[in-house]
Parts: C-alpha cells; sequence; structure tokens
C-alpha cells in the first residue's frame, strides 16, 4: 500500500479493525467475557519496499514531579521513563514509554524489549499495523515499550507527509475538550497550594481513596466554588453503599464523573454501582487492551484509554471506536508523561467525552514542546506528526 492509500483508508480501516479484533460479537450486547486469546505469533520479518532502514536509538529519563504524586495505594516523586527516536530518511521521530509502578514495566525491562527489536528490516516506517504484529510476536504485553514505538512511528510518519496527526485522522482540533487538572491527595495546605496552581484550569481532578475524600474537594470549593471537578478513587473505595452516597454528595458539589472507584476485581459492586449512581463511572486500571472493553458494557459507563496501557495511538484509536459503537463514554488520559507522549495522546482528544491530559504539567524537566492549554481547553499543534519539537 503506498502513502496516499495508507492514509485515505485510515480511518476505514481503524474502524473495521476495531470490530473485526473482537472476535465475539455477540458478546458485545451480552457483556459476557470474551474466549481466550489467541497466543502472540511468531516473530517475523518484514520485507522491505522503499527507503532507507529505520534506525532506533533509546536510553532512560527519569521524570521529577513538581510536588509528591500521592495515590490511595502509593506515593512517589519520580516515574521511570525510557526515551526512543526512530530515524528514517533523515526525519526523526520522538517516543517514550513512561512507567508507573502498577504498570509492572521497568526501564529494565523496556529496554530489554527495545533491545530485541530489528527496526532495520523495516524501510517503511507507514506500514504501522505490520511492526506492531511483529512487536507482539518479539514478546507478549510490554505495552508501554510497545507504546514508545508506536508514538515515534506515528510521529515519523507524519512527518513525512508534513501533516499532525488529528489531520490524518480527519479530526476537528476545535472539539479537543478542556483537560483536568490533578489534585492529588495531600495536606490541606498543600492542596490549597495545587488549587492555586490550577488556577488557569477549567476543570479539576481529585484523587481520593484515604478517608478524607470530603474534606479535599471542601478544600478546593473554598477558592473554586463552581468549577467542575471529577474524582479518580483509583480502587480506594470499599462499601458500595458508601460509595454510592459518596456519588450523589459529589453530584451536588459539581462532580462530573467517578473514575475506578473499587478494586478493579470487584466487577458486581461496580455494575451494581453504575446502575444507581447520579454520576458516569469511568474505568481505568481495569482496563488495558481493545478486547477487554465489551466485557465491561454496562459494568462501567466509559472507559479511560491510556497510550503506555493499550500500547499506543493505533489501539488508542481502534478502542475509542469501539467504545463509541457500545454507547460508552471516551475518556483519553495519561501517565506522568513529557509533552511528547501528552501531546500525541491529545491527536486523539477531539474524540473525548474528558481528557485528562496534564501529565506534562506534573513534571519539572520536560524535554519537549508541544500541545498547549489555552483557557483550560486542549489546544493542538499544528505541527507535523505528533506535533512535539525537542527542546534544546
Amino acid at each position: 500500500m503506498n502513502r496516499r492509500q495508507f492514509f485515505s483508508k485510515a480511518a476505514a480501516l481503524a474502524a473495521a479493525a476495531a470490530l473485526a479484533r473482537y472476535e465475539a460479537p455477540a458478546r458485545v450486547l451480552t457483556g459476557l467475557p470474551d474466549s481466550k486469546p489467541a497466543e502472540p505469533a511468531p516473530a517475523k520479518a518484514v520485507k522491505a519496499t522503499s527507503g532507507s532502514a529505520i534506525g532506533m536509538k533509546y536510553f532512560p529519563y527519569e521524570l521529577k514531579l513538581k510536588h509528591a504524586f500521592n495515590l490511595a495505594r502509593s506515593s512517589r516523586t519520580t516515574t521511570p521513563d525510557v526515551q526512543v527516536e526512530l530515524t528514517c530518511d533523515g526525519i526523526t521521530g520522538y517516543g517514550e514509554a513512561s512507567m508507573p509502578p502498577y504498570l509492572g514495566e521497568s526501564v529494565e525491562s523496556v529496554c530489554s524489549f527495545l533491545g530485541k527489536l530489528d527496526m532495520e528490516q523495516f524501510n517503511d516506517p507507514f506500514r504501522i499495523e505490520e511492526i506492531h504484529d511483529y512487536m507482539d510476536g518479539v514478546a507478549p504485553k510490554n505495552c508501554a515499550a510497545k507504546a514508545a514505538v508506536d508514538i515515534a512511528l506515528h510521529d515519523l510518519c507524519g512527518k513525512i507527509v508534513g501533516q499532525p496527526w488529528h489531520r490524518i485522522w480527519g479530526l476537528n482540533p476545535a472539539k479537543a475538550p478542556c483537560t483536568s487538572f490533578t489534585i492529588g491527595i495531600d495536606t490541606p495546605e498543600v492542596v490549597r497550594q495545587k488549587v492555586a496552581e490550577a488556577a488557569p484550569y477549567r476543570v479539576l481532578k481529585v484523587k481520593m481513596g484515604l478517608g478524607n475524600d470530603r474534606e479535599l474537594v471542601d478544600i478546593i470549593r473554598e477558592s473554586r466554588p463552581d468549577v467542575p471537578i471529577c474524582v479518580d478513587a483509583n480502587q480506594g473505595w470499599d462499601d458500595r453503599e458508601a460509595a454510592l452516597d459518596m456519588c450523589h454528595w459529589l453530584k451536588e458539589k459539581g462532580c462530573i464523573f467517578v473514575e475506578q472507584p473499587f478494586d478493579k476485581t470487584r466487577l458486581d459492586d461496580t455494575a451494581w454501582l453504575t446502575e444507581r449512581s447520579p454520576l458516569p463511572i469511568i474505568a481505568d486500571e481495569v482496563l488495558q487492551r481493545l478486547g477487554e472493553i465489551a466485557p465491561l458494557k454496562g459494568v462501567y459507563s466509559g472507559i479511560n484509554i491510556k497510550l503506555m496501557k493499550c500500547g499506543g495511538l493505533h489501539e488508542a484509536y481502534q478502542m475509542a471506536t469501539l467504545a463509541r459503537a457500545l454507547g460508552m463514554k471516551v475518556m483519553f488520559g495519561c501517565m506522568t508523561e513529557t509533552s511528547c507522549a501528552v501531546t500525541a495522546a491529545a491527536q486523539l482528544s477531539p474524540l473525548a467525552d474528558y481528557a485528562d491530559l496534564d501529565g506534562n504539567l506534573l513534571i519539572a524537566n520536560d524535554r519537549f514542546d508541544g500541545l498547549k492549554i489555552v483557557d483550560g481547553r486542549i489546544t493542538l499543534p499544528s505541527a507535523p506528526g505528533i506535533g512535539v519539537t525537542l527542546l534544546s
């Protein structure tokens, strides 16, 4: 397939792939669990078609957080990260793998996986589907590592044709939503400081799950009485009756949704809450890949798609398409990341009901310039590829 064909058919193929790769369409309506996934195909080379070989380099880059990132089950001041660069015909695409502890990946595992890849066998970066098949054949899982390659491929291809990906996908950048700004669990004094820093943002995201949930909301309401808030419990709630009561209270306080209230294994309790809650209940930790979406219909109101969990933009687009087909809400989120991965995810944001793309705002050592937040709203860059430039 030549480049013109690739881009003219990209949107249609992604939509078809999202449905075709889900092998049991009857379960889309019933919510029954999918059958056991097939074993990954063996690693195979893809015959080169044009251009020069794709070169790759990668290196660790620890992200330093402006504030300690406190969740219901963990706290950290840094996030491990690996930066990836793919080069073809003198053009470089950038990608990254960010690895919060719960993903189960590490700098060592990402570098080990990347070291097994023979990217020089490819000299056509537009064969993204085949390169993903190749990576899956090298080793299963390793989603953050694969996301780094995927993001760099998209950046490279967009730069070759001179277009940003939101335009390649036919998305209207004016439809990009406001992003939330995250207020982590902390002391009242630090929470007030974070709320003051978040003054430019029109939606705030509150981390909950340590017993002081209502106090956090009340502190925010002291200085921002009208700003919409969204809540991420990070699996920190235990009692479903108390959770329902909290959802009703949060609704009165101007909350717009609740993310991952219970442990990801508690599907029955989550379905019970979703049926009764006045607020949408959004899936995060329970969900990673495309084939896991359909069984969650009726359990959750919507899904949070993150590039580091699903393996990059290629599958994220398919996940958003399938979720829409199932009548579920779509949210694009991120980890603590540089502007590289956050801006890549933002290219998909016109498809979203909600966006939580503030990971780059939480770090002190960003390597890139990319998306901008103007009056709280995501403003997509016009630069080609994923839309980032490397800072000097």
